[in-house]
């Protein structure tokens, strides 16, 4: 289960990464990113962050358990308060979208906590 909620993390953020460090500028506009170099600097940092929880699935430990469990949960609390206050200006697909992502890394973070390893045990 733990290195499920790894693959499944990294499983996210790596196509999200990609995705958004080579955001076209047609798309970019259309969403409201400015300047674009933002948009980039924050695709890099998600595809690092995925591909780290790629490289920690193969040996997970406690502290790559807390950085997994922190990561998505200081996500979720950055994702949830704007999508919930912003009912009326968010597009009703994107704030869907916001809010599955949000449910995926909460959930995620509860697997990894569950399977975290005892201190006696090996994965």
């Amino acid at each position: 289960m733990l290195r499920a909620a790894f693959w499944l993390t990294a499983l996210l953020f790596v196509p999200l990464g990609l995705y958004l460090y080579f955001l076209p500028p047609a798309v970019a506009s259309l969403i409201g990113v400015s300047p674009l170099w933002l948009a980039r600097g924050a695709g890099a940092v998600v595809l690092a962050w995925g591909a780290f929880q790629l490289a920690a699935s193969f040996a997970p430990d406690r502290v790559k358990v807390g950085g997994l469990v922190g990561g998505n949960l200081l996500l979720v609390a950055a994702l949830l308060p704007p999508v919930l206050r912003g009912a009326d200006t968010l597009a009703a697909p994107l704030r869907t979208a916001l809010l599955v992502v949000s449910g995926a890394l909460a959930l995620l973070a509860v697997m990894a906590l569950l399977g975290s390893p005892s201190r006696r045990s090996r994965l």
